[in-house]
């Protein structure tokens, strides 16, 4: 399954500029399989969210992008989010104890909420959001290498506030999805991959598309052994 880990929309978060209707269109035009809403500080949409779901017939899950005191962090599974600002090993905690799953968001990201070097250390990262829509390759690359070297999953979201940047990352799931239960366990058992789109597909993240020397041709990039 292909699913949009991040992204907001209008109605809870301000700075978004879509509506549920226009993310499920979006993202069926674009092949998701579920995307996932998570609005700034809160999970508001998500009595709104499921039943929609159920009515298009198309996954929902619904989370919540968390600014602590070191940087936003996105979770799933966590019922009671903080009425305050936290430190980021408060809401991680918050989360394992809740048998959630959390993980960094943009950390490299130059706005001051990014988690940065922190990924390495902060107890109880489940996750890192290694490719993010809205974020520079070369932060977006950093992140990665920091999962890598801390040995925890790399995700890719859109984190889309415009309908037309829905799905532009998105995570492969390698089974069956149903409801956050299922996402939060694909991720602790490391069941995924981060994908981009490119040219009406998805492809492995780690692609540079940018570069004029890797032409892509589906499953293999020209010059590769067949």
């Amino acid at each position: 399954m292909l699913i949009d880990m991040h992204m907001h929309e209008k109605t809870h978060s301000p700075d978004s500029h879509m509506s549920l209707t226009e993310i499920i269109a979006e993202a069926r035009v674009k092949g998701l399989d579920a995307v996932c809403i998570t609005d700034h500080d809160n999970q508001n949409i998500m009595e709104y969210a499921h039943r929609v779901s159920k009515e298009v017939d198309f996954p929902i899950f619904v989370g919540a992008e968390i600014l602590t005191k070191q940087g936003d962090i996105v979770v799933f599974g966590l019922d009671n989010l903080p009425k305050e600002m936290v430190n980021a090993w408060e809401l991680l905690e918050m989360v394992q104890k809740a048998g959630g799953i959390a993980f960094s968001a943009h950390p490299y990201r130059k706005n001051n909420r990014g988690l940065e070097d922190l990924i390495k250390t902060v107890p109880g990262l489940g996750a890192v959001e290694g490719f993010n829509g809205s974020t520079p390759r070369k932060l977006n690359l950093l992140a990665c290498e920091g999962a890598k070297q801390r040995g925890i999953p790399i995700v890719a979201s859109s984190d889309a506030h415009l309908s037309k940047r829905v799905g532009l990352f998105a995570t492969e799931f390698f089974g069956r999805v149903r409801d956050e239960k299922d996402l939060i366990e694909a991720i602790k058992t490391h069941q995924v991959r981060p994908m981009q789109y490119f040219e009406g597909e998805y492809i492995d993240a780690f692609i540079d598309i940018e570069e004029k020397s890797k032409v892509y041709i589906p499953g293999r990039l020209v010059g590769e052994s067949v």
